[in-house]
């Protein structure tokens, strides 16, 4: 073969090269242009009070459409009923509990929480597999609420705010952050809602839980809760059209969820139904029938798996989520919750939801329900009750949560008592399932890690107690000084052994 042949082989071979590498990247555009986005909205401390939940004070009309065209799970529920710990489970996919992410708002001092060794978050996942990640407000504007209880880097889990900067055809995975159930106990947010929405709730028109007294504080503070609701209906409204706007909502899957229940006395940071379960929605899948309704048991960490397995990524062998659609679902035969240190209030609670019962066992029997708590007792609502309760004017199922101590198991048949007033623990008549659920909490507690099984040491209370007391010093010295003495009672019942 001479010179001039070798010169055309090559240039041959070569041109036949870079054919086949834009055949290949095409190629993987194309793949890429398939796989869908995916959008997390979830919104701050609201129970189970949409429209298509049977909610008949508010309009939501933009939820239950998603619910109405996608897939609603009506047993969904959260593993912690408080926001960080919270975030920090499904943000890994992983019990709170076994990441030691179980206390409210820790890792926030001197001393730190890291992950264990092989545990990544969902959006360092999503990132390696290609996505543009972005975390941001209602508005797209701004950062969105993280909270996470370990150690991380921001830059390491999101590319921005904005999923339109991502490159041509780069899928993305996008979370937003809604205020919800906090609107209400701000005032300048609550005028917000107030101005934007047309036909509120009213006090007059409000049925409270029967845990709850009937008194004009209380009424107002839950006429504001479903105001809230609604105003939180019109940014997800806000949030789907702009995805249609951008042309990329055919392509997208949304979950819509809250992350934990309504901020009262027996909802956030409490194990009953009113704290725990929360509308969970999926929609934008491919293969379930528009407005589905799916009865079994899931946790809010299964969210974290199935975002994974919807975007052809892998889900690491040693997540806890579990994927809940295709060949990899595998459904719960029951769900476990847990509430630790919330703030600078310790307790120790976990709850186990089987068949239509729920098991409450109460690590620390000999405190109240409602104890000392700066962020809490701040509500409109704790001084009412607690006032109404030192009066007597609280009936039997009104002065539950404002015992001074508690019994250490709860039982709950929710199909007959779905406001969770008549305990069972003490019925011999219910002994075979007390039994079942004492074996299934403790099996969790080892198989999981349960690290609230060890109490928190005092270094490390010290240590998230610090910022918090000085944040709180800066901001209003009366309340610093609440704090401090809440801090100081926490260690004298420590000492004592309660």
């Amino acid at each position: 073969m001479n010179k001039t042949h070798l010169k055309i082989v090559a240039l041959l071979s070569a041109m036949a090269l870079v054919l086949s590498a834009e055949v290949q990247a095409a190629e993987t555009s194309a793949s890429t242009k398939q796989r869908p986005n995916i959008v997390w909205i979830v919104v701050d401390d609201m129970s189970c009070h949409f429209g298509y939940q049977g909610e008949k004070l508010v309009k939501t009309p933009h939820v239950d459409q998603l619910a109405r065209e996608g897939v609603a799970f009506s047993n969904a529920y959260v593993t912690a009923p408080v926001c960080s710990t919270f975030r920090s489970a499904v943000i890994t996919g992983m019990y709170q509990t076994t990441i030691g992410a179980h206390h409210h708002r820790s890792s926030r001092g001197a001393l730190k929480i890291h992950l264990p060794d092989g545990i990544r978050t969902i959006p360092e996942l999503f990132r390696e597999a290609g996505y543009f990640t972005t975390n941001a407000n209602a508005d797209g504007t701004r950062p969105g609420k993280e909270d996470y209880n370990f150690v991380y880097q921001r830059g390491d889990l999101y590319d921005g705010v904005d999923w339109t900067q991502r490159a041509a055809g780069q899928p993305f995975f996008a979370q937003y952050q809604l205020s919800g159930g906090k609107l209400r106990n701000s005032k300048k947010a609550y005028e917000r809602v107030k101005a934007e929405l047309d036909d509120l709730v009213t006090a007059e028109e409000v049925t409270l839980p029967p845990y709850y007294p009937d008194h004009p504080v209380i009424r107002t503070d839950w006429a504001e809760y479903l105001n809230s609701v609604m105003y939180t209906d019109r940014q997800v409204g806000q949030i789907i059209a702009r995805l249609k706007a951008e042309n990329v909502l055919e392509n997208t899957v949304v979950f819509f969820l809250t992350d934990h229940g309504i901020s009262h006395a027996r909802g956030k940071q409490f194990l009953y139904e009113e704290g725990l379960k929360i509308p969970f929605v999926v929609w934008g899948l491919k293969y379930e029938p528009a407005g589905s309704v799916r009865d079994e048991l899931i946790s809010h960490i299964d969210l974290s798996a199935t975002s994974l397995a919807l975007a052809g990524i892998k889900i690491p062998a040693n997540m806890q989520g579990r994927p809940l659609f295709g060949p990899q679902a595998k459904p719960r035969k029951y769900v476990v919750s847990a509430r630790d240190r919330c703030d600078e209030t310790v307790d120790h609670i976990r709850s186990v939801r089987k068949g239509h019962f729920k098991y409450i066992r109460n690590y620390l029997p000999e405190r109240p329900y409602l104890q000392p708590c700066k962020y809490k007792d701040a509500k409109p609502f704790m001084p009412v009750l607690r006032e109404l309760h030192a009066a007597g004017k609280l009936n039997a199922a009104q002065s539950l949560h404002l015992a001074e101590t508690r019994p250490e198991e709860e039982l709950y048949d929710l199909t007959r008592d779905p406001w969770e007033i008549h305990n069972l623990a003490g019925d011999p008549a219910y002994d075979k399932q007390l039994t079942e659920f004492r074996g299934l909490l403790a099996n969790w507690e080892l198989e999981t890690d349960d690290r609230g099984r060890f109490p928190e040491s005092e270094a490390m209370y010290d240590s998230d107690m610090a910022p918090y007391f000085e944040k709180s010093r800066k901001r209003n010295p009366d309340q610093a000084a609440i704090l401090e003495a809440n801090i100081k009672l926490m260690k004298r019942w420590r000492a004592a052994g309660k």
